[in-house]
C-alpha cells in the first residue's frame, strides 16, 4: 500500500500538477505525515536517530552536512547529484563521522524522484540551483516527507512561491527556508532587542545583499578569477555557482537574492505575524560591471566580451508594510565592493546601523553618540547563541549555519513547526519576481501578494521563540 501510494505521489509531481489538483495528494500526504509521526514519536517526540536525505551535493550541501552529523542522533539515509565529483567530495565528508555511507543516487536530472520514491526520511534538505528549488521541494512535499530545508532564494516567480505556499498546506509538510542569516548572532541580538522593546516601535528598515561576486560567476574551478588571475569560464564548463548564476545576470533584471538581507528584518518587523509586506517599487541602474570585469580580466577579444547582461549593477527596492514601516533593499553583486549586508534597524527610541557596528538608543546612549554595537549585543545575546557558541565556532559563516540546522533539527525531534515557513520561503523570495516587474514597468508601485490569505493578522512568530 506504501509503495502504492509513493507511486502515485511520484506522478503527481512528475506530471507537474499544480494547485488546482491537490485535493488527493493533500489526504495522501496529511495521513502519511500522520501515520509517521505515531510510529517514531513519544509525547509528540520523535525517538531514534532522525533520518536526513539531501539533494544537491555541492559545497552548500557539505558544510549543511558536517552539521546535521555533528548532532547526536542524525542518519543521512541517501544522497542525490547529477555531477560524480560532488559526490565523491560528500562521500569523503561524511565517511570521517565513522558513519555508515548513505545511499547514492544520481545519472540524470530527476534521480532525486527515485530517492523519494524509495527511502523513508523525516527531513529532506535541497541546495542545488535556483531553478530546480521549486521542482524539488513540491517533489519532496508530495512524497509525504515531514519536513522539507530549502535553501535560497526558495522561488524565482510567482506562481512557484504560491506553488510552495499551496502544497505545504494541503501535505501538511514543514517547509523551512535556510535563510542562515536570520541566526547571524548580531540580527537575533537586534530581534531580541526589537522584542523586548529598546528600539521603540519600529518605523524604517533596510538591508541589501552587496557582495562583489563577479569571480563567483566566472569561476573556472582552479582560482577565483578577481583574486588569482585564473581564466574566466561560466555555463557548463566552469565551476559551482558558475554553471548557472551568471545565466541569471543575462536574462533577468530585479532584486536576485533578496532573502539574506530581508529575512532578518521580516522578522523584526512581524511580517506575516501581525504585519504583511503591502507594496513593493524597484528601479535598476545601467548594466557595466560583469562587462568591464570581463574586458580588465579576459582582454578586450575575449569570447565573452558581446554579453549583453540585463542586470543592472544596482537595483534598489522599496516596501511599504501593512503598519506603516518602510524598507529599502539593495542587490549589488557585479560592482568591486567589500561584503556588506547593511542592516538599519530604526525605530522611535533608537536604532542599529550594521556597517558602522552602531547603536543608539535614546536615553541610555550619550546624547548624539553612539554606542558600539557589541555593548548591547552582548548584553541582549540571544540564547541559542549564549547555550551553542562552543559547537558554533568550528560551523560555516561565523557559526550561524550551525545555529540554522540545530533549529532545524529541535523542530523535526519534537515536532514542531518550522521556525522559517513557507510563508516566509513565498513572502521573502517573492521581492525577486515582484522586483523584475516594477522594474520592467520603470519602477511602478506593485501589490504584494498576501500568501497567508490573510491570517497573517492573528498569527505569531515562532522564530527565535525558545520554550
Amino acid at each position: 500500500m506504501e509503495n502504492n501510494r509513493r507511486s502515485f505521489l511520484k506522478t503527481l509531481a512528475v506530471g507537474g500538477v499544480s494547485v488546482t489538483g491537490l485535493a488527493i495528494s493533500e489526504k495522501l500526504g496529511a495521513t502519511n505525515v500522520t501515520e509517521t509521526s505515531q510510529k517514531k514519536t513519544t509525547n509528540g517526540k520523535k525517538t531514534g536517530n532522525l533520518r536526513f536525505g539531501f539533494i544537491g551535493t555541492g559545497s552548500r550541501c557539505n558544510e549543511h552536512i558536517k552539521n546535521v552529523l555533528s548532532i547526536d542522533g542524525n542518519h543521512i539515509v541517501a544522497i542525490c547529484d547529477t555531477q560524480q565529483s560532488s559526490i565523491e567530495r560528500t562521500l569523503k565528508r561524511i565517511s570521517g563521522f565513522n558513519v555508515a555511507p548513505p545511499k547514492v543516487y544520481s545519472g540524470d536530472d530527476f534521480a532525486f524522484e527515485q530517492m523519494l520514491n524509495n527511502e523513508e526520511f523525516d527531513c529532506v534538505i535541497i541546495a542545488t540551483p535556483w531553478e530546480w528549488h521549486v521542482r524539488m521541494a513540491l517533489a519532496t512535499m508530495k512524497a509525504g516527507v515531514p519536513y522539507v530545508g530549502l535553501e535560497v532564494s526558495a522561488a524565482n516567480t510567482l506562481e512557484e512561491c504560491w506553488d510552495l505556499v499551496n502544497v505545504a498546506e494541503s501535505t501538511k509538510s514543514q517547509l523551512y527556508i535556510m535563510e542562515n542569516v536570520c541566526y547571524r548572532r548580531d540580527c537575533m541580538a537586534a530581534l531580541n532587542m526589537v522584542r523586548q522593546g529598546l528600539f521603540g516601535e519600529l518605523i524604517h528598515a533596510r538591508c541589501g545583499y552587496e557582495h562583489d561576486l563577479r569571480d563567483v560567476k566566472f569561476n573556472d574551478g582552479k582560482n577565483y578569477t578577481f583574486q588569482k588571475g585564473g581564466e574566466l569560464k561560466m555555463g557548463q564548463d566552469a565551476y559551482s555557482e558558475a554553471q548557472w548564476r551568471a545565466m541569471h545576470s543575462i536574462k533577468r533584471n530585479g532584486d536576485l537574492y533578496p532573502t539574506h538581507g530581508i529575512g532578518p528584518v521580516a522578522n523584526c518587523l512581524d511580517i506575516n505575524c501581525g504585519n504583511r509586506f503591502l507594496t513593493l517599487s524597484a528601479m535598476a541602474t545601467q548594466s557595466r560591471g560583469l562587462h568591464k570585469f570581463i574586458i580588465d580580466n579576459g582582454g578586450a577579444n575575449h569570447p565573452y566580451k558581446d554579453i549583453q547582461f540585463n542586470l543592472g549593477d544596482i537595483i534598489t527596492t522599496t516596501i511599504k508594510c501593512a503598519n506603516g514601516q518602510t524598507i529599502i533593499a539593495t542587490h549589488d553583486t557585479n560592482s568591486p565592493r567589500p561584503y556588506s549586508l547593511g542592516f538599519r534597524i530604526q525605530g522611535t527610541n533608537g536604532l542599529w546601523i550594521d556597517e558602522s557596528d552602531s547603536v543608539y538608543i535614546e536615553g541610555q546612549s550619550a546624547p548624539h553618540k553612539w554606542d558600539k554595537a557589541d555593548d548591547w549585543f552582548n548584553k541582549y545575546d540571544h540564547k541559542l547563541w549564549s547555550s551553542l557558541e562552543a559547537k558554533a565556532k568550528e560551523a560555516g559563516h561565523g557559526g550561524m549555519d550551525f545555529i540554522m540546522i540545530y533549529d532545524l533539527v529541535d523542530a523535526v525531534r519534537n515536532g514542531n513547526p518550522s521556525p522559517l515557513d513557507c510563508y516566509a520561503a513565498a513572502s521573502w523570495s517573492a521581492v525577486t519576481a515582484l522586483s523584475e516587474m516594477s522594474v520592467a514597468r520603470g519602477g511602478a508601485v506593485i501589490d504584494f501578494p498576501d500568501f497567508t490569505r490573510g491570517q497573517w493578522i492573528l498569527r505569531k512568530s515562532g522564530f527565535g521563540i525558545l520554550s
